[in-house]
């Protein structure tokens, strides 16, 4: 099979070839083609998974290129991980909401409505490329953030595409070791939008049949799992469940914002890794994944993306977490919203599994943070200054005339920095 991978210099990228690398047995690549922009990245993350396919013993091709079309030509899955204005871009989003008391972070909130206003056009130029020169059957994975967004934004347009995080692996593997098990026999009860997740339900199979493991997870090991998070322990047992970090953003915001004014941006962090990296990356001698890209982060993204483009190529019917059309699961949200919840995938498409009915104060903020969602993918594809202030104004996070004004301000001048790019 032809694999390419749009946004291919990116120095997370051998997290991948890694990934291909060991699971080639289960996704039988002939060729990975690298499609990106920068010349001298593609240069030195394409050399060096090239050394690492064949250290591990991988015969499959590895093809750099900054051909679009030619990279998706003839493709049978796309896998889209673009970062548009890279790490530059990604420190005024983690700046400029500061300036009106908001947390500054990349997906969610001002942030994050900054990076999709930036990616939609873009993803949704990619994607017109794989649907004109892709195989008819050919699947768009998204792993570009914020996910939810941008897959629902190629749904929107008729795009075989399923969105991929993975929040819900990092759960099922950490619950595994908890429990002893393989992580095979763990399927999450995971619910709600990208990035807005609770984890309600663990269910174990074992020679006794199936069960719910979280509460025995919860009662025993709350303290570890608040730490985990960043969440007081009263909050997972009032819940009952277990929030992703990223609800720390609306469940501690005030004082993750005083954490950041004091604090490098995670950009900044994320550079100084680049460089090192990339440093490595460039030293003909280095043929494995170095411990160093641990801390670019993305834990299990290779194994997600993996049996997420195998499922779907192969039929295999398993159960994987994934972005997807509501389609009624939660009904309290339009059919053609994204949600991100367990599902059956196969070469057909994906199916979510039956969702339990929610309490009061999760749908709320799913309902209220899925309106924003709406209203932001309206002004990525239509534009105007009107549509991102009444975005911006929707975001749970913001919910001030004053202060939607103020950041559309400095929302539209931070894009204006970094647009060349997608150009």
């Amino acid at each position: 099979m032809k694999l390419t991978v749009v946004g291919g210099g990116s120095t997370y990228t051998p997290e991948l070839i890694d990934g291909f690398a060991r699971m080639r047995d289960v996704l039988p690549i002939e060729e990975l083609w690298l499609v990106d922009t920068d010349p001298e990245r593609l240069r030195l993350v394409g050399g060096m998974s090239e050394r690492m396919f064949r250290a591990a013993g991988h015969t499959g091709r590895i093809v750099p290129t900054d051909d679009l079309v030619a990279g998706v030509s003839d493709a049978d899955a796309v896998l889209i991980q673009l970062r548009v204005g890279g790490q530059a871009a990604r420190h005024g989003d983690e700046t400029f909401p500061h300036e009106c008391g908001c947390i500054g972070q990349e997906t969610t909130g001002p942030g994050g409505f900054a990076k999709a206003l930036r990616t939609v056009p873009v993803v949704l130029r990619v994607a017109d490329a794989v649907r004109a020169h892709a195989k008819p059957d050919a699947w768009i994975v998204d792993f570009t953030n914020p996910v939810g967004i941008v897959t629902r934004a190629l749904l929107q347009e008729g795009h075989r595409a399923v969105g991929l995080c993975n929040v819900a692996i990092g759960f099922q593997r950490r619950f595994a070791s908890l429990l002893g098990v393989d992580h095979t026999a763990i399927t999450l009860g995971h619910v709600g939008l990208n990035h807005l997740t609770w984890e309600r339900a663990a269910y174990v199979t074992d020679a006794e049949g199936t069960h719910d493991a979280l509460p025995a997870i919860i009662e025993s090991r709350l303290a570890e799992l608040a730490e985990e998070i960043e969440l007081p322990a009263p909050l997972i047992t009032m819940l009952g469940s277990v929030p992703s970090y990223y609800l720390r953003y609306y469940y501690a915001h005030d004082e993750v914002l005083r954490e950041q004014l004091d604090s490098p941006t995670r950009a900044e962090a994320v550079q100084e890794v680049e460089r090192a990296l990339l440093e490595l990356y460039a030293d003909p001698r280095v043929d494995t994944k170095p411990e160093a890209l641990a801390k670019r982060g993305g834990a299990f993204y290779s194994e997600a993306a993996v049996d997420l483009i195998a499922s779907l190529r192969s039929d295999r019917g398993d159960t994987q977490v994934v972005n997807l059309r509501n389609s009624g699961s939660l009904p309290f949200l339009p059919d053609d919203h994204v949600i991100e919840v367990p599902a059956i995938v196969g070469s057909s498409g994906v199916t979510a599994l039956p969702v339990e009915p929610l309490p009061d104060d999760l749908r709320g903020l799913i309902s209220h943070v899925a309106g924003y969602e709406r209203l932001a993918l309206d002004a990525a594809v239509h534009g105007g200054r009107e549509r991102v202030v009444r975005a911006m104004l929707a975001h749970p996070l913001v919910g001030q005339y004053d202060r939607a004004e103020r950041l559309t301000d400095l929302l539209l001048a931070n894009n204006r920095q970094h647009l060349a790019w997608a150009r």
